[in-house]
């Protein structure tokens, strides 16, 4: 009886790990085969992004003045850009902005539309932004040392380097008003280097 119940618990034993073995097995069977869905998933979203980036130097080339915000193909180490900052009543320290908040933001998309149409953005800077003209800045990414007259990504208003790091040169984007991404207001903003 003893050994009867013996061979019951090993056969049970046995059959628990031959069990375990086979969904181990399973298991592998089924990672493989998700693994080479993943495989082609990538493989499309691949082709996918080699069609858009087809596409965006499409869209590059047709557009000759170069100012609709096209992404950089790879993030740069370094850029320079020049904005225009269009702040609002107490937004800009030391600055005797009256204009309200609506009106600051109408203002900085009728700026960008006619930067993007292609006027003379130098003379946009002198005519309009609330900082110094002619507003241009040197960035360093984020972990690359700075140059001398670069300030480092860390450094800037956070808006201000994300969107002149996600624009080609010479292209134009604008980084709107946000409490703590932008707290000046809005930014015209265009990578020259």
């Amino acid at each position: 009886m003893i050994r009867r119940s013996i061979a019951l618990v090993c056969a049970a034993f046995l059959m628990g790990v031959a069990g375990h073995a086979l969904a181990q097995s399973d298991a592998a069977a089924g990672a493989k085969t998700e693994v080479k869905a993943e495989a082609k998933a990538n493989t499309d979203a691949k082709e996918a992004k080699a069609d858009t980036k087809t596409s965006t130097k499409k869209e590059k080339s047709v557009n000759a003045s170069g100012t609709m915000p096209v992404k950089p193909a790879v993030a740069p180490a370094h850029v320079t850009v020049q904005h225009i900052l269009i702040g609002f009543a107490g937004s800009v320290p030391g600055k005797g902005i009256t204009r309200t908040q609506e009106q600051a933001k109408e203002l900085a998309y009728q700026i960008l539309e006619r930067a993007r149409k292609g006027e003379n953005f130098d003379e946009l800077v002198k005519k309009y932004t609330d900082d110094s003209p002619p507003g241009i800045y040197k960035m360093s990414a984020t972990g690359v040392n700075h140059a001398a007259d670069e300030f480092p990504r860390e450094q800037m208003v956070p808006a201000f380097g994300n969107v002149g790091f996600n624009i080609s040169p010479g292209n134009i984007g604008i980084a709107d008003y946000d409490p703590k991404a932008s707290p000046f207001g809005w930014h015209i903003i265009k990578r020259l280097k």
